[in-house]
């Protein structure tokens, strides 16, 4: 077919919304009358489209909501069945009946069941527990085993790399080493001067074989012992001696320095029998003495009572009972 104009009857000149848009109302398109759709006037215009055939409705003009009897098309029964568009009695409500009471929806009845299972839950949470204790122990235990591998290292040497701190030894005896036992001398060994000389008459001396000192009773008479000693400090110089039932005393010296008044040699048993073996007894002095060599001597000197006769000297920390 050729190009050309056929006319005002062409199909896509049959706009029927052509009123819609602004060339359609510039072209004289009006909204639909009783007429139907189309542009004015029902005969065919050269340039204008055709009037549509169609029964469109506007847009916005249909009305819902109303009864649906005014939209359904009424039908013939036929046979005695249901026209078309009547409800159905078949699928109306119970409640639509004439005199049938409106259905009630009975609530449910709560539903009974089981509650948290606490038990489970409790038995869980001491298992949980159990494992973390057992884990702990478990740690505490390999941390003391690993110190104890740690120490024994040769060398000493740390195995987490840390320095180790060498402390210079120091040359006074510790606090938890057992003490230094104190001298303690047998008379009869010690340096005798002036008229002094051992006797083993006496029955009671402690000394090595029985053996005592004596001859003190005489001035210048005497007895020195050198004591070594690891601390120097105050001190109790112990002597045990006997005398016939009277009081006597010796002068003391420490280092060549009198320690004070004389010893007391008394009679602190309170005997009144002038045998020596049954009497006996010891007597103290405080010293100061010095680190290492002490020289301790016991002197008959002028203004002494020297009738005594000694069986040992010892040097102590504290006092002593008896």
């Amino acid at each position: 077919m050729a190009a050309g104009n056929d006319g005002a009857n062409t199909p896509e000149d049959d706009d029927p919304f052509g009123y819609l848009y602004a060339d359609g109302q510039a072209a004289g398109a009006q909204p639909p009358g009783q007429g139907g759709y189309g542009y004015p006037g029902p005969a065919a215009q050269p340039g204008v489209p055709r009037t549509s055939y169609n029964q469109v409705r506007t847009v916005g003009e249909r009305q819902y909501g109303g009864p649906a009897q005014a939209h359904v098309p009424q039908q013939q029964s036929y046979g005695g069945q249901q026209q078309y568009g009547q409800p159905n009695p078949q699928y109306a409500a119970p409640e639509s009946y004439p005199g049938a009471e409106r259905t009630r929806q009975s609530p449910m009845p709560p539903q009974r069941g089981r509650g948290p299972n606490t038990k489970g839950l409790l038995i869980g949470a001491i298992a949980v527990v159990a494992v973390v204790v057992i884990g702990i122990t478990a740690a505490v235990i390999s941390n003391t085993g690993d110190d104890k591998d740690s120490g024994g290292n040769a060398g000493g040497a740390p195995t987490d790399g840390s320095s180790q701190v060498q402390e210079t030894p120091s040359s006074r005896p510790s606090a938890d080493e057992t003490p230094a036992e104190l001298p303690q001398q047998d008379a009869a060994t010690l340096k005798l001067g002036g008229s002094a000389l051992l006797a083993k008459d006496i029955k009671g001396a402690e000394g090595a074989d029985g053996a005592y000192v004596t001859g003190f009773n005489a001035i210048g008479s005497s007895v020195t012992w050198q004591a070594d000693l690891a601390e120097a400090g105050e001190y109790y110089l112990y002597v045990r001696y006997a005398i016939p039932a009277k009081d006597a005393n010796a002068t003391l010296t420490v280092n060549d320095k009198p320690n004070g008044s004389p010893i007391g040699l008394k009679n602190f048993i309170s005997s009144s029998d002038p045998n020596l073996e049954k009497n006996w007894q010891t007597t103290w002095a405080p010293v100061t003495l010095k680190e290492g060599s002490n020289t301790i001597k016991l002197s008959c000197e002028q203004g002494n009572q020297c009738d005594a006769v000694f069986d040992w000297l010892k040097i102590s920390k504290t006092k002593l009972s008896g």
